[in-house]
């Protein structure tokens, strides 16, 4: 009966190993298909590629799903949904679980969206325009740079499933200010703030997408995020506040 019971609970962190792993290859999935879906570049359907519809119907439709994305990643991230959510499926299973949802809900986007391809405004220069995609792909390089600059692995689920396989608890990540974080408080948001607006060609689908997600960023980082932090870290977050921007490097106009 002992053997028996010790063969099941291997045999479940093994299968929670193998979620887990599966969750942040379709996180990988929906992050690079975003690189090319914003810019149009080597992917199927791009933000403006597709059959295009009547503008309201699209514009209310790509606002749904926006919406949709927002709610779900919002949700999700308050402390007291983990706490309720970890309950039910297992604390090392959570973040793999709220990464696995968000990434499917990303990729719902990309393929249900609907072009709204109106040209808004344009750069002919090729200059300015090679420069303009230099820009949007450092945006990409921030995100990704940054997500190891405090961990990665942790942020998308692997550390904890890893530390269940070997019997260890998952201590909460430590609050560090490593290279970006020394220049803004949250340069993950930067850098898909940079992304979604460097863009040579400007479509009125482009502009809802990155509006839209603009605010929610904006929204979510001081209302959610920034409230949280400050009641799980207390003075240590409020004396970081002070020193260090929001979202904009060397200015003081983010600063709390």
């Amino acid at each position: 009966m002992v053997e028996t019971t010790e063969t099941f609970l291997v045999m479940r962190k093994m299968i929670l190993l193998i979620y887990g792993i599966l969750a942040y290859i379709i996180f990988l999935i929906a992050f690079l298909y975003s690189i090319g879906f914003v810019n149009n570049l080597w992917v199927p359907k791009g933000i403006d590629i597709g059959v295009e519809i009547n503008l309201m119907t699209a514009l209310l439709f790509n606002v749904g799903l926006l919406s949709l994305f927002a709610l779900q990643h919002s949700v999700m991230t308050r402390p007291a949904f983990k706490k309720w959510w970890g309950q039910i499926i297992g604390k090392p299973a959570e973040r793999s679980t709220y990464i696995l949802l968000t990434s499917l809900a990303l990729l719902l986007l990309f393929w249900k969206w609907q072009p709204m391809p109106t040209t808004v405004w344009t750069i002919e220069n090729n200059s300015m325009a090679i420069s303009v995609q230099v820009i949007y792909f450092i945006g990409w390089s921030i995100v990704l740079l940054s997500t190891f600059m405090i961990s990665h692995f942790e942020l998308f689920g692997l550390t904890q499933i890893v530390d269940n396989l070997k019997n260890r608890v998952s201590k909460s990540p430590s609050f560090q200010i490593n290279y970006f974080y020394g220049l803004v408080r949250h340069p993950i948001m930067l850098g898909f703030l940079i992304a979604f607006w460097a863009t040579p060609t400007m479509t009125i689908g482009h502009l809802l997408f990155a509006a839209v997600t603009t605010v929610y960023i904006l929204v979510a980082v001081k209302f959610l995020e920034e409230r949280d932090l400050k009641k799980a870290l207390g003075e240590t977050y409020i004396n970081y506040q002070k020193k260090e921007s929001m979202l904009i490097p060397f200015t003081k106009l983010s600063k709390q």
